[in-house]
């Protein structure tokens, strides 16, 4: 009978915080970088948040969700590397002093293989990234979502108590602008605030004249921000350039305010540095 009294000590003893709550808590703010479609820039977007926030001194992670798809290594050069395991979990991949990255693509031994899970198991590979990588202390954690409100997008707004927002990224079509109107409809269920939406490949800037040229058309971006009260964060023209970059994997050292792409996109760091809920 008396084996099962607990003592006092134990009764007194705080229960043991989950480790993903403790993952969660180290990280000030967490950020998704989503998008209705594939196609308009998503992971570009995501990509060059987490590094202008590491250039500017913040300890940033940055988290490649998609599953799928995954391109966040391939633009910073890192495909070919594995991350290591101590003692506290997954070792993300450190590529400059203040960001470090983990995706799917640093786990597959062929990169060229296809994922094909269903949605438990990606919902379970989300939950690990988030609770087995050792992130540490950070200010940052960006979240590259696939596109659309499916699986993933879900399973990261429920798993992480607090997110500080979301960025939603469109282009000027109507057919991206659908989709995009549902997935700020998506974060305003989910309760999760929307910092503001990114219009890529607003335009382009002739070479011969440098008048800028509006290929999809606008006015749809405003539209839809004025409709649902967010803001528009920045419009970023089609520039050549940045997918040289991207393919060369130098994201982190040759975007710089000296384009006009990395102009444009550093008044976006601006507003998600100055966000308040």
């Amino acid at each position: 009978m008396t084996q099962n009294i607990q003592s006092t000590e134990d009764l007194l003893k705080k229960p043991e915080v989950p480790k993903l709550v403790r993952n969660m808590r180290a990280i000030k703010k967490k950020i998704m970088v989503m998008s209705g479609k594939g196609g308009v820039g998503k992971s570009t977007v995501a990509a060059n948040l987490a590094a202008r926030l590491a250039e500017r001194g913040h300890k940033v992670g940055l988290l490649d969700a998609d599953i799928h798809g995954p391109s966040i290594p391939k633009m910073f050069g890192i495909e070919d590397t594995r991350p290591e395991v101590d003692e506290n979990g997954i070792v993300p991949i450190s590529v400059t002093e203040n960001l470090v990255v983990m995706s799917v693509a640093l786990l597959l031994e062929d990169k060229d293989a296809p994922v094909i899970w269903r949605g438990p198991a990606k919902m379970a590979a989300i939950k690990q990234f988030l609770e087995d990588v050792s992130w540490g202390k950070l200010d940052y954690l960006i979240v590259d979502l696939p596109p659309g409100t499916g699986d993933e997008p879900l399973s990261i707004a429920q798993l992480i108590e607090k997110m500080e927002g979301a960025v939603v990224v469109t282009t000027p079509q109507d057919v991206a602008l659908v989709s995009v109107r549902k997935s700020i409809k998506f974060a305003e269920i989910l309760k999760v605030p929307v910092i503001g939406i990114v219009e890529n490949m607003a335009g382009i800037i002739c070479p011969h004249c440098d008048e800028k040229i509006e290929i999809f058309g606008r006015g749809g971006v405003e539209k839809a921000a004025t409709d649902f009260n967010v803001n528009i964060l920045g419009e970023l023209p089609m520039d050549p350039k940045i997918a040289e970059i991207e393919d060369s994997g130098k994201v982190h050292t040759d975007i710089n305010e000296e384009m006009l792409w990395g102009k444009e996109f550093a008044a976006i760091v601006d507003s998600v540095e100055n966000f308040k809920k």
